[in-house]
């Protein structure tokens, strides 16, 4: 499969001049600190304490190069898709039946949630798998977010994206493909199966949106839930209604992204606000930050948080709350063949019997013991074999 020569598809290299970086330390080491929390604990969102030693790194011993590095390593691209600029990376398996899978990140993240399951799912005889394991792997970066372009006008919803990622595909050959996607990516990939581009195989999702809709609904509302549900079921239900409950800064960029202006002032109050995502996560990062080995680094998270603020892009990325008009979570009648990998510590775990439903084509459905909201990125070695099992029958 060759890209098509009709379309210009411009080679991409990151490169941000020192001074940028200078000046990012010093408005790191110059920040207005607020009081400590009134608590014991995080329940009024990023602790002093983390932001104050995520700081005192950022400013002292981040080396952005490194990631820099890591990201030129790889052959990324530029293209014009409805009339905007499209990032992506475009890795190509050595192995020419390999299945091409496009890939989308979500918020608070970036290509660089990525990086990990690239060679392992490119390469896999290098990584544990087999031949007929591999994958020609498209990343991109969405409208608003890291090195695409910014929409200067409305419409650039997860529909608007689902259609600008099939075209993608197949501006760079590819006439059948599978997808995959957490979080926004997660939506954005199921937006692609509702619209079932013929070339599409199938799909796969570590935050599958299978809430029966008048559950959603309920849960959203106060209104009472149904009395039949399994424990299972009320176990998700539970972790949704907490989550319903401390989703304040989607909210804010959901009806007024426009007033986070000082997230494009301050890297540190960027950094607090991208870090309290849902409990699990954020309490993740402190322990981090803390000096304990997780499945994330202070550099995986100063990575991502870096390039939000070397492009600018943490209002223009919060406008796709903003642009959102479905719910996230509510089955949403997906027919194509769905592969679900449920991690324990995802904002909700999604039940079997809803996913069952939810997706008549369910071609798998595991449940992980270890990993969270960002799966590609703190567990990527048990994605990549949830990737591989899950898609294996479309091939």
């Amino acid at each position: 499969m060759s890209v098509t020569a009709e379309v210009a598809i411009r080679p991409f290299t990151v490169e941000f001049p020192e001074t940028e970086l200078e000046a990012l330390r010093q408005r790191v080491a110059a920040t207005r600190w607020p009081e400590k929390e009134t608590v014991a604990d995080q329940s009024q969102g990023t602790t002093l304490a983390t932001s104050q030693a995520l700081a005192q790194y950022w400013a002292s011993d981040y080396d952005w190069h490194k990631c820099e590095s890591r990201l030129n390593a790889l052959p990324q691209f530029i293209t014009e898709i409805d009339g905007l600029d499209i990032h992506f990376i475009h890795v190509r398996s050595k192995h020419e039946d390999a299945l091409p899978l496009i890939v989308t990140h979500g918020w608070p993240g970036s290509i660089v949630e990525q990086l990990k399951i690239i060679e392992p799912l490119t390469d896999p005889t290098k990584h544990g798998g087999d031949a007929s394991d591999a994958f020609h792997l498209v990343i991109p970066s969405m409208p608003g977010y890291g090195f695409s372009g910014k929409p200067s006008t409305t419409g650039w919803g997860p529909d608007r994206i689902a259609g600008a990622w099939v075209e993608l595909m197949k501006r760079l050959g590819y006439t059948q493909f599978v997808a995959h996607g957490g979080d926004w990516g997660a939506v954005v990939t199921e937006k692609m199966a509702l619209q079932a581009p013929p070339e599409l195989l199938g799909i796969h999702t570590n935050m599958a949106c299978v809430v029966p809709p008048e559950i959603d609904q309920a849960l959203l509302t106060g209104n009472p839930l149904p009395s039949d549900l399994s424990d299972e079921e009320t176990r998700a239900t539970d972790q949704l209604a907490f989550f319903y409950q401390h989703i304040g800064y989607a909210v804010e960029m959901g009806s007024r992204p426009q007033t986070l202006t000082g997230l494009a002032d301050s890297p540190v109050g960027l950094a607090a606000f991208m870090l309290d995502h849902d409990v699990a996560s954020l309490a993740l990062i402190s322990r981090v930050f803390d000096g304990q080995s997780e499945g994330l680094t202070r550099d995986d998270v100063l990575d991502n948080i870096t390039l939000f603020w070397l492009t600018n892009t943490a209002l223009s990325a919060a406008r796709l709350y903003w642009e959102n008009r479905s719910p996230f979570f509510a089955a949403r009648g997906v027919t194509v063949p769905v592969a679900v990998s449920v991690f324990p510590d995802e904002l909700y775990q999604a039940p079997r019997s809803w996913a069952e439903q939810a997706y008549p084509n369910l071609v798998h459905y595991n449940k992980l013991d270890k990993g969270g909201h960002f799966a590609a990125w703190e567990q990527p070695q048990l994605l990549v074999e949830e990737l591989r099992t899950g898609l294996r029958s479309l091939r």
